[in-house]
């Protein structure tokens, strides 16, 4: 059922081998309708959250690359017009004009589309606020398959492996427009780099303010009675992940997990996952390779090896189309989320 306050950690794990499905549902629990919720992007919970940032803490600043718009600067660059600098197109002085902010003290918020940064200007990003584990807050925006019409160019779908890879870097892709907010706020008082995911379609809020946020922990979000399968999801689909359970319900219990944090990875909550189920599948908006399946499946493979399936995009880049017609197109849709939990399960079984 959905949970918008559960946790998964060690801790968890316990209460996983001391109580039944349906006793974890009465502390944990909490009915997932699919009647149709709140529609809101990922990029205006971002919106929101630096704009309180703005009012808090005068540190913080805002850098753009000639989108402010679209990227949901906007309202910061109105309200503090003093603490707003437009670079251009001009993705690589973006991240070293940033570098030497975060070098004397500010908190800088840099964002254009993910394509173009961390796309672009992946090279100022390493040498001048990785390598130098410098306070950035780079967001990406428009990524994964959803900016639809504007086509391949546009679409990353490489993003997280290329911010990943890089030593010092946290990486964050919240799963709807609240969780953008809190993710915000969270990269603020994060002592080091971070990268936050945004997308550009509005779709669906699947948490509330209540809902835990904290940086390397993941959220239990659906809990089957007795599940067979945990489903591991990041970003939107997140809820392509949770009405995948809701379809199954009646024929394989599973749990879904919301990694909002693909790096520091809570590890510790994907074994205990992987040790309570003993089948995974992950979902993700992403390039299979470098984003969080990988993730997953490098965590397992050393610790608690399992059976897994991935759903997310395979070695091709993305076309122009209606974002629901790719993400059936690419496979990554609540049927196609459907078919790998029961071809694991098969395996599972065998």
């Amino acid at each position: 059922m959905l949970n918008p306050s559960a946790k998964l950690d060690s801790e968890f794990e316990k209460e996983f081998a001391s109580k039944k499905s349906s006793d974890l549902l009465a502390t944990h629990g909490q009915t997932f309708s699919s009647q149709t919720p709140s529609l809101a992007a990922t990029r205006d919970g971002f919106g929101k959250g630096l704009l309180e940032l703005g009012e808090k803490d005068p540190r913080v600043l805002a850098l753009c690359a000639d989108l402010a718009e679209s990227t949901r600067m906007l309202a910061f660059k109105e309200k503090y017009p003093e603490r707003y600098i437009e670079l251009g197109v001009a993705e690589q002085n973006l991240a070293s004009v940033a570098s030497g902010l975060a070098n004397y003290g500010k908190i800088p918020f840099i964002a254009s589309y993910a394509a173009f940064s961390p796309g672009r200007n992946n090279e100022q990003i390493r040498t001048t606020i990785s390598l130098n584990n410098v306070p950035v807050k780079i967001v990406g925006s428009h990524a994964g398959l959803s900016v639809g019409p504007d086509g391949a160019t546009h679409q990353a779908l490489e993003d997280i492996a290329l911010m990943r890879v890089q030593p010092n870097m946290c990486v964050l892709s919240p799963c709807d427009a609240e969780e953008a907010r809190k993710a915000t706020r969270a990269a603020a008082t994060h002592n080091g780099p971070v990268y936050i995911r945004l997308a550009r379609e509005k779709t669906p809020v699947m948490t509330t303010l209540a809902s835990p946020f904290e940086i390397g922990r993941a959220n239990l979000l659906w809990l089957g009675e007795n599940p067979q399968v945990t489903i591991f999801a990041t970003g939107p689909l997140t809820y392509q992940a949770l009405m995948a359970a809701q379809e199954l319900e009646s024929e394989i219990s599973v749990s879904v997990i919301n990694v909002h944090t693909i790096k520091p990875l809570d590890t510790a909550a994907v074994v205990a996952a992987a040790k309570n189920t003993g089948a995974v599948v992950t979902v993700e908006e992403h390039q299979i390779a470098g984003g969080l399946g990988s993730a997953i499946a490098e965590a397992l493979a050393q610790e608690y090896p399992v059976p897994m399936e991935f759903v997310g995009v395979r070695d091709q880049f993305g076309q122009s189309g209606n974002p629901a017609e790719l993400l059936a197109h690419y496979k990554l849709d609540t049927p196609a989320i459907k078919e790998a939990v029961k071809t694991v399960f098969a395996r599972k079984l065998q």
